[in-house]
């Protein structure tokens, strides 16, 4: 990265930490610096998933909203915060277990090539 580029994004970042007042410093630069987005920082639409950064931002908060209201409401009871516990555990050992079968399998596989390979009956 160039000394341009750093300095338009030690710029973007000041704009962005002092409340964006005025204009931002990519106006006069001609866009924002790579990976960065409207507000000034690139780390939000880094991590955001293709579908929600095509939205608007109050379309984003409102999936957000429903999102929180939805683990809210499923870890705010004891016995649904249990049952949820207890089918990721059923989940987990079912997935370790096929897991370990499938291992097996495959050593099985190893061993009947070697025999074959090495004339062995």
């Amino acid at each position: 990265m160039g000394k341009k580029a750093k300095k338009l994004r030690k710029a973007c970042r000041a704009w962005s930490e002092g409340g964006g007042a005025g204009a931002p410093p990519w106006m006069a630069a001609g866009g924002p610096p790579a990976g960065w987005n409207a507000a000034g920082n690139g780390a939000a639409s880094g991590l955001m998933p293709a579908w929600l950064r095509g939205m608007s931002a109050q379309q984003q908060f409102l999936v957000g909203l429903a999102i929180g209201a939805g683990g809210a409401w499923l870890l705010g009871d004891d016995e649904r915060r249990a049952a949820l516990v207890k089918a990721g555990m059923k989940l987990y050992t079912g997935l370790a277990g096929g897991f370990e079968e499938l291992k097996e399998q495959v050593a099985d596989i190893r061993a009947e090539m070697d025999a074959e390979q090495h004339g062995a009956p």
